[in-house]
């Protein structure tokens, strides 16, 4: 049976100063083989807490800045501590010689379900093995707890390799979606020059 698509085929324009792009959800239901990891000297994961917003916000800045990565910069202070601070939330900095170099979210919210609700390293640490060593950390601690699946989802504006990284890493795309939304950069929560791989469009005057 073929069901009728949402948008009809072909180009959709969009409202000035918004932005769209493709979304990619991934899961995987039985906990995987980890693939070895890299040795990469002094890393370490440090749980933020509640009280620790301002390092969240920077770490996030420094992660995704070049990924349009911007949901958590539009949250007021409240929620966003509401958020990293939850018993259900695993929220750690991936910390490397006393600075921090990646961004690691486990959401347990839902009751035996895990989403990998944040993931990322730093641009300079891209390739190092970095990557490799947080989300063997993920994927440990996901699955030390009692789920049955594990979900994420990563977008046209991420990373390249992603897709293929989370595919190797064991989960298995089942969705695709469309995101619609305003342009951060426009709207002042993300400065002018992050993500500079999707044309900076300004409203007409």
């Amino acid at each position: 049976m073929i069901h009728k698509p949402p948008l009809t085929p072909g180009y959709h324009p969009l409202p000035e100063g918004y932005l769209a792009n493709v979304v990619t959800c991934l899961e995987m239901k039985e906990r995987p083989v980890l693939r070895p990891t890299p040795d990469v000297a002094g890393l370490a994961l440090e749980r933020l807490g509640a009280q620790d917003t301002a390092r969240f916000r920077d770490l996030f800045r420094a992660v995704g800045e070049d990924l349009m990565w911007f949901s958590r910069l539009l949250l007021a202070e409240e929620a966003l501590s509401g958020i990293i601070g939850h018993p259900k939330v695993q929220c750690l900095a991936l910390v490397q010689d006393g600075r921090d170099i990646g961004l690691l979210e486990l959401d347990f919210r839902e009751e035996k379900t895990c989403e990998l609700s944040f993931f990322g390293v730093v641009p300079s640490a891209v390739g190092g093995g970095a990557g490799r060593f947080l989300m063997n950390e993920a994927l440990t601690r996901a699955w030390a707890q009692p789920i049955s699946r594990l979900w994420v989802h990563t977008c046209s504006f991420d990373h390249p390799k992603a897709i293929a990284f989370y595919q190797r890493s064991g989960f298995k795309p089942y969705q695709i979606m469309v995101e619609v939304h305003p342009d951060p950069r426009l709207t002042g929560h993300m400065a002018e020059h992050g993500s500079p791989q999707v044309p900076l469009l300004r409203k007409a005057r």
